[in-house]
């Protein structure tokens, strides 16, 4: 099927006012850059431009919808998914983002009962009664991550300015698991695309299945992705014994490919050794990319990237925010600080350990 051109950039007059104070999310941590958080029709010029980004930033590595801009559905539904981006004050322009939806909303029961889950995942994956159950009602679920193009690109030896829009926008993600203060996971897929090197891809998902497998498998792929690379192959390099050394021979492996471990990858396994990816799945909706289902328990977030991406939220809180959601988040900071001091050895999650 013929892809359509993609539209041209929406005036940056017309988003920067429609990104008013209502919409600001905080600061980030680094870069002077703003974080704002929307759904579609309060700011529609504004989810032009990320369906522009998002298909141009698709596209090059095989995937995107195909259609002139990235927005689908969810997007749109009025009250359905909400765009995060970060914004740049300076530059006037959009540097990257997710959209996310608090999972309680999408859950809907049927006058006889039955039960369904309108997610986007919910295409891909399969969700036992558990997992929608005990889990979605409190978990936060990610998709459509991306970063502009011209960020990604860099020279030799440099590190790409995608790394640190991420970085702005787990700054934003930190800010979400204190507003949604009931919400205990985040969820959702962990994208790589199919012009990316079968053996590197390989590697990684066996790394993720050797590491950060659940106990029960309580969501089910619709469209798994087997091996290609010979499993004897992959144990050559992932022993199964020593998670960073494994870690580290699976990088340079893949640096010896002329490829490197994408950085969303890296984001993720950095964040929480507790990490639960429940498989990868074919998405054949988007360009066929590869999608690893992810499970991250916020509690288990490691404590430096707490202090850095949560705690700092109080910063900007005083001016943004109400007294009484300040003290509800400062409650639950308490509690976060406390499960940490107090934290088991043993996975706290009883089916995922």
């Amino acid at each position: 099927m013929k892809q359509a051109d993609i539209i041209p950039p929406i005036d940056p007059r017309i988003i920067r006012s429609e990104l008013n104070k209502d919409l600001l999310l905080r600061k980030t941590n680094r870069a002077g850059n703003e974080l704002y958080a929307f759904h579609a029709h309060e700011a529609p010029n504004t989810m032009l431009e990320i369906g522009r980004l998002r298909e141009a930033a698709f596209r090059p590595a095989g995937a995107g919808s195909g259609k002139a801009a990235d927005i689908d559905e969810y997007d749109i539904e009025p009250d359905g998914y909400k765009q995060l981006i970060v914004w740049d004050p300076h530059a006037q322009e959009i540097l990257g983002g997710y959209r996310y939806i608090v999972c309680d909303r999408a859950i809907e029961t049927s006058p006889d009962g039955t039960r369904s889950v309108h997610l986007s995942s919910s295409e891909l994956f399969e969700f036992t009664d558990i997992f929608i159950d005990e889990y979605l009602p409190k978990t936060i679920e990610l998709g459509r991550s991306f970063v502009r193009n011209d960020l990604q690109n860099t020279g030799k030896g440099k590190i790409p300015r995608s790394i640190f829009t991420l970085d702005n926008l787990w700054d934003g993600l930190g800010a979400l698991t204190l507003l949604h203060d009931d919400c205990q996971y985040f969820f959702g897929k962990m994208t790589m695309y199919e012009n990316y090197n079968i053996k590197a891809r390989d590697l990684i998902y066996y790394y993720l299945a050797t590491y950060f497998k659940p106990r029960e498998q309580l969501v089910r792929m619709k469209f798994p992705i087997p091996y290609q690379t010979p499993t004897i192959e992959l144990e050559e390099i992932i022993k199964g014994n020593d998670a960073k050394a494994d870690y580290k021979a699976m990088s340079k492996a893949i640096r010896e490919m002329g490829t490197a471990i994408p950085p969303l990858v890296n984001a993720y396994i950095s964040l929480t050794d507790r990490l639960i990816v429940f498989g990868t799945s074919y998405n054949p909706f988007f360009g066929n990319a590869l999608e690893a289902c992810i499970l991250v328990p916020i509690e288990e977030i490691t404590p430096d990237k707490k202090k850095r991406h949560i705690d700092s939220f109080l910063r900007d809180a005083p001016r943004l925010l109400s007294q009484r959601l300040i003290r509800r988040i400062q409650a639950r900071l308490k509690r976060l600080n406390k499960d940490e001091e107090h934290q088991s050895p043993q996975h706290i999650l009883p089916h995922l350990e």
